[in-house]
């Protein structure tokens, strides 16, 4: 015989409270006191309770589940993030649904189709790259949704990150800053990622302040891998006159350049500087230790999972949020050597 099922009800008795406050325990965890949360979660576990999603859907026409698209997950700081969001949103009563794109907007915007007819309330995306298609079913479903990493306050809909650009600039003036003028860049690729070019675009620009330019043979755009990343640092090396620091995209790629100057016998930062940026986990735990922009990863996902839930709660939410990328200053970058 199978036996009876465990219903709101039975909760509610267990609790001592009533249904009301039972479904507002399980609907808006945010909007009930934190004593109230642990006596219906008590009861929850000693009943083995299951709320019904089919059923909170159809009274509430909200899933609670939030979709988030990423380009890739073979990337740290991707999955740092969507740790954060995720943690942030079970917090709230809502599923994280993940999906990735492969940097390919096309694929975003099919992953964005199927996510919205599975009913998601909600929508992260990662940049402002995105296919007419995505952001005409955005506007006709009226999904609520949010950019990461990237800060965008004249745009009308809402963005959460670092300006990328202006990070970049400090990025380079450091070394700048340090005295060289021989400087190269190991970019991620920039085609279908508003990040990446942005950051290149920073480069450019404090090299452009100083009366400096980033020659053509000293600019290489890679995949997010450290091979590819050793292939560029080999190239540059390779160069009749070698650059006397080198700034990378991403922490990864700074890797991949501290690696290869080390096979070539050089010494980092004596021979050249190498110059990071993301601060992953690793980062100051190499010898020598990166020099790199810190951005605070687990904030901006964060804040793009209460963004979304504060205006599904009809709550006010700012619109766009910047956070700090900061200057972190390792072993990895110092002044270049007279006549180096």
């Amino acid at each position: 015989m199978k036996s009876k099922s465990v219903g709101i009800r039975d909760v509610a008795a267990h609790a001592g409270v009533s249904t009301a406050s039972i479904s507002r325990a399980l609907n808006s965890p945010s909007a009930v006191s934190p004593a109230l949360r642990m006596k219906v979660d008590a009861a929850i576990a000693a009943l083995g309770y299951i709320p019904d999603a089919a059923a909170r859907a159809l009274s509430s026409r909200r899933t609670r589940t939030i979709g988030a698209i990423v380009p890739t997950v073979d990337n740290a700081m991707f999955a740092r993030g969507i740790e954060a969001l995720q943690q942030y949103l079970s917090l709230q009563g809502y599923l994280l649904l993940l999906s990735t794109s492969g940097y390919d907007p096309e694929t975003e915007f099919r992953q964005a189709q199927n996510m919205v007819s599975r009913g998601i309330d909600g929508l992260i995306l990662r940049g402002d790259v995105h296919t007419d298609g995505l952001r005409r079913l955005l506007e006709s479903q009226r999904m609520p949704f949010v950019n990461v990493g990237v800060y965008q306050p004249e745009k009308p809909y809402a963005s959460i990150g670092a300006n990328n650009e202006d990070a970049a600039w400090r990025a380079t003036g450091h070394l700048l800053d340090l005295g060289h003028t021989r400087i190269a860049m190991v970019a991620a690729m920039s085609a279908h990622n508003d990040r990446a070019s942005a950051r290149v675009t920073g480069v450019r620009r404090a090299l452009s302040e100083r009366g400096l330019a980033l020659p053509d043979n000293w600019y290489y755009e890679v995949h997010y891998r450290l091979d590819d990343a050793r292939q560029a640092a080999r190239a540059l090396l390779a160069q009749p006159e070698r650059p006397t620091a080198v700034i990378c995209g991403n922490d990864v790629l700074a890797y991949g350049v501290l690696l290869e100057v080390e096979r070539h016998d050089l010494h980092v930062p004596r021979d050249i500087s190498v110059m990071g940026f993301d601060d992953l986990e690793w980062s100051r735990h190499l010898r020598p230790s990166l020099t790199t922009m810190h951005l605070p990863t687990d904030e901006v996902w964060s804040r793009a999972g209460e963004y979304l839930v504060n205006v599904l709660a009809g709550r006010p939410a700012l619109l766009h949020h910047e956070v700090d990328a900061s200057l972190v200053v390792r072993e990895s970058t110092a002044a270049p050597r007279p006549n180096a």
